[in-house]
């Protein structure tokens, strides 16, 4: 941020939200509060439910457009009458701080990226700093979302892990999953992994943001079952999500330096 200040560049990042959404209003609220926590310039547009397709493809064209504004997230999920494939793949690829952008999608694919989607690059982050070797290990990603689980497998590719993507038509899953030294889940349902998913010893990674039957915050993981399994595991509230928000913010001051490179 010093380097880019001192040559008069602040890293600017929009944020677009549509509707009114609860969860998507505290996750909005939590990158602003980041920004702000950072130095980064943001800039927030909240459009009503009734925005049309047109509209919200108008207000990206424009920040496109922004010389002051270096990342554009527009946050998921849209209004059912708005294609979100449409809208995403108007995003400027190089202010596509998501990663979202069929172009950065394909660049992470073979290596040579700009920006990482922030919670598959958030779980690489923590298994680094917690020095989790994933050279050789058999690894196990439940979920095979465009946002989580596919990117999160290819990075996992990219340390020479051996990967498995499992999903909702995967056969005998429970099987599957004690197989793997790291165990990814990122499924959407609360506590739905226990301690018979898990490998003893297995290295566990909840990526989940659920609610369980109090509307207590929970994740995809039963954590006090599968503590009895794991030697190492995220919570929920507190592991991924910080992590998600601190890569935004180095995705947005990324894009900032890419402009005067």
């Amino acid at each position: 941020m010093e380097s880019l200040k001192a040559k008069g560049v602040n890293a600017g990042l929009a944020v677009v939200i549509v509707g009114d959404d609860p969860a998507s209003r505290v996750y909005v609220n939590n990158k602003k509060k980041a920004c702000e926590y950072c130095g980064i310039y943001s800039e927030e547009y909240a459009l009503g439910a009734e925005t049309t397709q047109e509209e919200l493809l108008c207000l990206v064209d424009k920040l496109n457009k922004k010389e002051d504004i270096h990342g554009i997230l527009v946050q998921l999920p849209l209004p059912k009458h708005i294609n979100e494939e449409t809208i995403l793949n108007a995003i400027d690829p190089k202010k596509d701080v998501d990663a979202f952008h069929p172009v950065n999608v394909g660049k992470i694919m073979i290596g040579n990226f700009d920006f990482l989607p922030c919670t598959p690059a958030g779980v690489m982050e923590l298994l680094d700093d917690a020095g989790i070797e994933l050279e050789g290990k058999n690894c196990v990603v439940i979920g095979r979302s465009n946002i989580v689980g596919k990117p999160q497998a290819m990075l996992l590719l990219h340390k020479n892990a051996t990967v498995t993507i499992c999903h909702s038509k995967t056969k005998n899953l429970k099987e599957v999953c004690r197989e793997a030294d790291v165990l990814v889940v990122a499924v959407g349902r609360a506590k739905m992994v226990d301690e018979s998913y898990i490998k003893e010893g297995a290295v566990v990674v909840d990526v989940g943001m659920d609610r369980d039957e109090n509307g207590k915050l929970c994740g995809d993981v039963d954590f006090e079952s599968a503590c009895k399994k794991a030697s190492w595991i995220t919570p929920v509230p507190g592991g991924v999500g910080p992590m998600t928000i601190a890569t935004l913010m180095k995705n947005a001051v990324t894009a900032a330096e890419n402009t005067i490179r």
